[in-house]
């Protein structure tokens, strides 16, 4: 925490001294940390951070009608009129729904339709109806409201620019709604504004219809909608470019792309490089899934990044920079069509699109730029942990505060270094299979899905149970520090072994397996790689050659990127030349009831023998005293280990030896 502090003070001292438009120093995915977590700074009343009540009813659509024509006057004031028909499918028999509903903004004025009377208390608003509804019935609730002329960081009124801005959840600040992103609708807007405002939502635009000095526009969504995602972006005198995407499936269909600005703004940069992005994302994950897309720019109260509202992305002034939309533009695949079901699951969302941002590198600078873009990341990471895991459960019933669950170094840098790290286990023929059927998937796409809808992909494409990786790199904290040594031995004849042991010293976190690659240079002859599964601490491995081996690597190209420590020249524990102690493998091995260990120490010492687990915990010490030289033996009884691998571990003087044990019942 103090780490992420420090480094929030460090960026609001950069945009304080200087520009917004200056992304020199910081990546996309860094804009759009700063400018979420930079929530926490607020002044003013934090969002609701309790789930609320269980939810016992589906929103269908949201159909919402606001009147804004005042907003766009001195003195700019943030109150308007509305009403939203909120029409649900019932998932339990009731006579009542709840949502949200914001005491400090809203007021609520009345309900009708299936709505006969409410309670407005707690930021939740009970609307009793008309009578005792069955599951699988449908009904509408139509609620009239106003939004107080209060500051609440959710709807904003400053010089003629009105704009939302909702994530986490905010969308209960400027209309009444079940706030949760696991409950996308469909959304229609009206909106009234003045004549000379250009107004831009959600979706595509039905009709805009001018009567007199009062303009109406009409937006309709007709995929579903996180509430989260859903957003009103205006201004007087807005500056409006639209291009166009040709869809991959029929070059004779296409989208618009619309670039909202302000006066003197140049979108030219993201306008030449939008088409080829929107062909690169669908190309290596699906088609474009919306019906238009396009990025607004907004005034000063929007000072940092972006966010990705569905199919209308909202940039700081002057933001149109490259790394800040191919960030941005990836959450239309990994955050809007397919959302996180709950905050747990935000590395579906930031940690996808902080990737994504790296592999649009790929699309022109090769596999280099992408990994050079992803190195970026890992050492944002390793510098600036603050200990937590990527997903913690409780983020599903309680939202974390937004330095927490937008925090740059776990959400978003090692987000995508975790899903580098699945590119390297899986090769990238499977990779991007499994992307692909994620998002093609009909029972994800349009709607959300979780951490674990993931990793059921992974496991559904590759044929095999991947689990432990999603257990080991989002669901525990930290990362592995590697103490690996390893020598060569001359045999004779032209023969040379390479020994190599592998340690994990760790101890804010468990062991890490992984498929690791390593080199053996060799002199006047090709590098050998090697690729095995370190799948236990301690491991031991050694290779005989018939080449003179000059040089080791571990994990050569860095694969492993979230990491530390490192792998050194040294006597590794399977070389006993020179050494004083000799550990036997114990027998019988595997073993049941009991097993004799067998030693030889070739001078009088203090000798422990341990019997300890993967983690490195000792659970048996058998022995620890001094002994003659010579051999020794001692006998294991096995009744308290339950069945699984184990080490013996012999300490001797200065040295160290293990072996392997494993128990069966």
């Amino acid at each position: 925490m103090k780490q992420s502090s420090i480094l929030l003070i460090i960026l609001f001292s950069f945009f304080t001294i200087g520009h917004a438009q200056d992304f020199s120093a910081m990546k996309g995915s860094e804009y759009c940390a700063l400018k979420k977590s930079n929530l926490q700074l607020s002044q003013h009343s934090p969002f609701n951070t309790n789930s609320g009540p269980q939810h016992t009813f589906d929103v269908i659509k949201y159909t919402l009608n606001v009147d804004l024509y005042s907003c766009y006057s001195s003195p700019f004031p943030r109150s308007f009129t509305g009403s939203v028909i909120i029409n649900f499918k019932v998932d339990s028999t009731l006579n009542s729904i709840k949502v949200n509903a914001v005491n400090s903004s809203l007021i609520i004025d009345s309900v009708r339709l299936s709505g006969i009377s409410f309670t407005h208390s707690n930021n939740m608003l009970t609307i009793q109806l008309d009578r005792i509804y069955n599951v699988g019935e449908v009904a509408d609730v139509k609620v009239y409201y106003r939004h107080k002329n209060v500051q609440d960081d959710a709807f904003y009124s400053n010089n003629g620019t009105v704009f939302t801005d909702s994530e986490p959840e905010g969308a209960r600040k400027w209309f009444p709604c079940w706030d949760k992103p696991s409950d996308k609708a469909l959304f229609d807007l009206t909106a009234r504004v003045k004549s000379n405002v250009k107004l831009g939502s959600n979706g595509i635009l039905a009709d805009s219809t001018l009567n007199g000095n009062y303009l109406t526009y009409h937006w309709i969504s007709n995929q579903n909608v996180a509430t989260y995602l859903m957003v009103i972006t205006s201004k007087v005198n807005y500056q409006l470019n639209i291009g166009w995407w040709h869809k991959l499936s029929n070059p004779a269909d296409s989208i618009p792309l619309r670039y909202y600005f302000n006066q003197g703004e140049n979108p030219a940069p993201v306008m030449a490089i939008l088409p080829e992005m929107t062909t690169w994302y669908s190309q290596n994950f699906i088609e474009h899934p919306f019906e238009k897309n396009g990025f607004a720019t907004l005034n000063s109260d929007f000072t940092w990044g972006g966010m990705e509202n569905q199919t209308l992305t909202s940039l700081c002034p002057g933001c149109w920079s490259e790394s800040l939309a191919a960030h941005e533009y990836a959450h239309q695949w990994f955050g809007d069509m397919i959302t996180c079901s709950t905050w747990a699951d935000i590395w579906l969302n930031e940690g996808f699109a902080t990737w994504t941002e790296a592999f649009w590198y790929e699309s022109d600078g090769g596999y280099s730029a992408y990994k050079s873009d992803i190195n970026s990341d890992a050492n944002s990471y390793l510098s600036n942990n603050p200990g937590w895991a990527i997903s913690n459960p409780d983020w599903a019933v309680t939202t974390p505060s937004s330095n927490v669950l937008f925090n740059y170094a776990i959400t978003y840098a090692k987000g995508a270094c975790v899903l580098h790290q699945l590119r390297y286990v899986l090769g990238d023929a499977l990779f991007f299979q499994t992307l692909q059927a994620y998002c093609a998937d009909t029972n994800l796409k349009y709607k959300s899905a979780t951490i674990q809808d993931f990793g059921a992909k992974v496991n559904l494409i590759t044929g095999e149970d991947f689990n432990w990786f999603f257990d080991e790199w989002i669901f525990q904290p930290n990362h592995p520090i590697y103490q690996n040594t390893y020598n060569f031995t001359a045999l004779g004849n032209n023969q040379w072994k390479v020994n190599f042991h592998m340690k994990q010293v760790q101890t804010n976190a468990s062991f890490f397996k992984m498929p690791v690659e390593v080199k053996i240079r060799f002199s006047n002859a090709t590098d050998t790689i090697i690729r095995f599964m370190n799948d236990v601490n301690f491991q031991q491995l050694s290779w005989t050659v018939g080449k003179q081996p000059i040089q080791f690597q571990f994990d050569p190209d860095n694969m492993i990127v979230l990491k530390g420590g490192g792998t050194v020249v040294g006597t590794d524990e399977n070389v006993y030349e020179g050494s004083r102690v000799f550990l036997s493998q114990n027998v019988p091995n595997p073993a049941n009831a009991n097993t004799t260990i067998s030693y030889e120490i070739t001078e009088p010492m203090n000798v422990k023998l341990e019997i300890i687990n993967m983690l490195g915990i000792v659970l048996m010490c058998p022995v620890n005293s001094t002994q003659p030289g010579g051999k020794h033996e001692t006998i294991i009884d096995c009744y308290s280990l339950t069945p699984g691998n184990y080490l013996c571990k012999l300490s001797a003087g200065s040295d160290v030896q293990y072996k392997k044990l494993v128990i069966i019942k």
